[in-house]
């Protein structure tokens, strides 16, 4: 099946030929002929499968049909998507923009953390398609520049990360301003209770697309997992990229002070490194990330704020050095690669505390992560079986005097003879 079967019109179809698309995904071919006869959707696929494409193109179609000639010449808000981050508000706002450049509409992105002054100035003059996080569009709101009495379409993208950000009151609050009466489209990766329940409060007899397993990964990653001790997860991670096997490298820490404190160590070590968190303003983020697509720079570190909304072009490598506590959000991090068809490899670090997180992700994934042995720091032989319990339990006999220490594990290179 090709765009061409989908009953798209010329200024789309050009628009996609512009693109470089030519075959659908299958959550574009199932979405699109729903969207476009005016059927609310409930979407439920991993990432990296071409979810906004599907939502977005039929949305610019409905749109442009709709357009009607307004005595005032105002342009009211007729299209509002609402996802959870700034990262991933811009990615759809971009692909807004690519879908529909040649049609005469217009489309504007706003979230927190920079200036609302351009935005206001662009409301006022008028927008057909608002994308936004649900912080910044209450504030909005509240504020008396955004009025939502005239949307049509509402896309609540992400859904379970609006749930796992504590963004649901929020986002309750912004549909009990919409019109009773419009077209309703529901994506969410996982679908946990509160966020199944959310979706059936809000879609009326909806169309239900799922295209791939809930929480599984793509086959065209090839997932790995480096068991090291947690002091010894810097020096891995300098060890890999010595080699060229990697071009680019999007690496996840928990924490900003940890995301930091491992960016300094890489710069020192002569790896060209930055970081994206949730501390950084918002022209710092992008900045960061211009310098990583464009691969000026090798390494990029973030938190969780960046497992999902970043859509980089041959992202060879993902690697996790620090485990994360939700296993979901495992999928959505190496998500980041192997996209739309490409190989990509995942690479985890999991020392002693980790273990229990890596079976739970193992068990949500439904396959072992073939263990990577043959490396420098590896876990010493006579801990590696055990669980973290009984490692804490051998620590605090040693350090009573029981006779066990663990150590750093060196390169065999260094280690006194």
């Amino acid at each position: 099946m090709s765009f061409n079967n989908l009953k798209l019109i010329e200024p789309v179809l050009k628009a996609l030929i512009h693109e470089g698309y030519t075959i659908p995904t299958p959550i574009q071919q199932q979405s699109i002929p729903a969207i476009l006869e005016g059927r609310d959707l409930r979407g439920c696929a991993q990432t990296g499968t071409g979810k906004t494409a599907a939502f977005a193109i039929p949305l610019l179609q409905l749109l442009h049909q709709d357009q009607q000639a307004d005595p005032q010449g105002r342009r009211p808000i007729r299209a509002l998507i609402l996802t959870p981050t700034r990262e991933l508000a811009i990615q759809i706002e971009e692909s807004f923009q690519a879908y529909g450049r040649f049609l005469n509409l217009r489309h504007l992105v706003v979230f927190g953390g920079v200036s609302q002054v351009s935005s206001v100035n662009n409301l006022r003059r008028g927008v057909d398609i608002l994308v936004a996080t649900p912080g910044r569009l209450l504030d909005l709101m509240h504020q008396g520049h955004v009025s939502l009495r005239d949307v049509k379409f509402f896309v609540l993208d992400e859904a379970d990360r609006m749930l796992d950000m504590g963004f649901v009151h929020d986002v309750k609050r912004i549909i009990a301003k919409l019109p009773h009466e419009r077209q309703t489209l529901f994506f969410s990766a996982t679908m946990p209770h509160e966020i199944n329940q959310l979706a059936k409060s809000i879609l009326r007899n909806p169309v239900t697309v799922e295209v791939s397993p809930v929480s599984s990964t793509a086959d065209t990653i090839q997932q790995t997992v480096y068991f090291t001790e947690k002091p010894n997860k810097t020096n891995l991670l300098r060890h890999l990229l010595t080699g060229t096997d990697i071009n680019t490298a999007l690496v996840f820490t928990r924490t900003k002070h940890g995301a930091d404190k491992l960016t300094k160590d890489l710069n020192r070590a002569g790896i060209k490194t930055e970081a994206i968190h949730g501390n950084k303003s918002q022209n710092a983020r992008q900045a960061a990330l211009k310098n990583f697509k464009n691969q000026h720079t090798r390494v990029l570190v973030a938190t969780d704020i960046a497992a999902r909304g970043i859509d980089i072009d041959d992202l060879s490598h993902v690697v996790n050095f620090e485990l994360p506590h939700v296993p979901e959000t495992y999928v959505h991090r190496i998500g980041r690669t192997g996209r739309a068809g490409a190989n990509g490899r995942a690479i985890s670090f999991c020392d002693f505390e980790e273990k229990p997180l890596l079976k739970d992700i193992q068990k949500l994934i439904g396959k072992s992560i073939p263990v990577e042995t043959e490396h420098p720091y590896a876990m010493a032989a006579s801990q590696s079986d055990l669980e973290p319990k009984q490692q804490t339990q051998m620590q605090k006999r040693a350090s009573s005097g029981g006779g066990y220490r663990s150590r750093l594990i060196r390169p065999a290179s260094s280690r006194s003879r």
